[in-house]
């Protein structure tokens, strides 16, 4: 049986990076707001989970500053596992909790290329699970998905849901990891939940998505569709450079936590310095939930060769870096963005407004 537990999420300021050895200033402030956020949390049940949201090690200075994606897999990118998990690590073992985090890492087969990572550590402090993004909001990001690698992606690790949507059973339940975009497309948290998952991390999204309420809309949708908890932290103040002063408010708050039944259980709307959200997970009402409910339990009743029908033509192109580089902004745009749209016109899926 599995205790009620609260689970954390961090809102912390955080620092760009122009090296690795960067990362170090944005770690020693997460390792502080930790002891302040489990603290307080703890005072009411006990806390077993913190998630530290995406870009709190790195920032997002290959996106904003479009970085060439080599020298920022060289000089930028770490190794999960490495130093930088080996200290967060350290700090799930003196709080005795489950850490999910994210960073822009290398692939071992791959040096040239980085990835957006997603890694969850146990209260040994060691890595049980890496989630290679799938979705990125390419026209902004410079990682790689299994996705553009798909062919190898699949000779190496099989066409299977672990592969591509992993989970790990633990003692606080099933987890799994969903990030950012990822959580705008419902095949992901559908894909995680046919894997197993209870409980997802989807961190972080920008302003102006929070702020129009994308965030909360397809947080709270992916719980319910799927009856599973989204832990959901977004970021803080981003400051652009190590030695900024002064952090812009690039995520515009709404950070939450959402129950298996679209909920929400804890929720912190501003971003005024470095904060946290934290709510109660009842891992064992889930799958009470699961078992009795008789109509808002859906994955039971899905008609999977329907489904199948949907997604019988690709859409986006496979293998797109198996053998190059990922460009600059503009080159997406006009190689992929610009010919997305005009396949899904030519398909007869979009009908193209007056004019263009």
């Amino acid at each position: 049986m599995v205790e009620p537990y609260n689970a954390v999420g961090l809102i912390p300021s955080f620092w760009g990076i122009r090296e690795r050895a960067d990362i170090a200033k944005n770690l020693e402030h997460i390792e502080s707001l930790t002891h302040a956020a489990f603290w307080l949390s703890n005072l009411d049940i006990p806390v077993r989970l913190i998630a530290i949201p995406e870009g709190a090690l790195q920032g997002f200075n290959d996106e904003v500053l479009d970085v060439d994606h080599a020298d920022f897999a060289r000089t930028c990118a770490i190794d999960i596992p490495g130093p930088e998990t080996d200290r967060l690590g350290a700090l799930a073992r003196k709080w005795g909790v489950f850490i999910m985090a994210q960073a822009k890492a290398r692939h071992e087969d791959w040096p040239g290329l980085f990835f957006n990572v997603g890694f969850i550590l146990d209260p040994d402090g060691a890595v049980i699970l890496k989630h290679y993004k799938l979705s990125a909001l390419l026209p902004c990001e410079r990682s790689v998905s299994p996705h553009d690698i798909f062919d190898w992606w699949i000779e190496k690790y099989g066409r299977t849901l672990q592969a591509f949507w992993p989970v790990v059973d633990t003692a606080i339940g099933r987890l799994g990891i969903m990030m950012a975009m990822e959580g705008s497309y419902p095949e992901n948290a559908r894909g995680l939940a046919m894997n197993g998952a209870e409980i997802v991390y989807r961190a972080s999204l920008p302003a102006p998505f929070t702020e129009n309420d994308f965030f909360e809309i397809t947080n709270r949708a992916r719980a319910l569709e799927n009856n599973m908890y989204v832990v959901a932290p977004n970021i803080g103040g981003y400051h652009l450079y190590p030695d900024s002063h002064t952090p812009i408010d690039a995520g515009g708050g709404q950070s939450m936590i959402v129950d298996y039944r679209g909920g929400l259980v804890g929720k912190q709307r501003d971003t005024n310095g470095s904060t946290f959200v934290t709510g109660p997970i009842h891992i064992e009402a889930l799958r009470h939930h699961r078992q009795h409910a008789q109509v808002t339990n859906w994955m039971k009743d899905i008609r999977a060769e329907l489904a199948q029908i949907i997604y019988e033509q690709p859409i986006y192109p496979k293998n797109r870096y198996a053998d190059k580089i990922p460009g600059r902004h503009s080159d997406y745009k006009r190689e992929v963005i610009d010919k997305q749209v005009a396949l899904m016109q030519a398909r007869g899926i979009w009908k193209a407004p007056f004019g263009g």
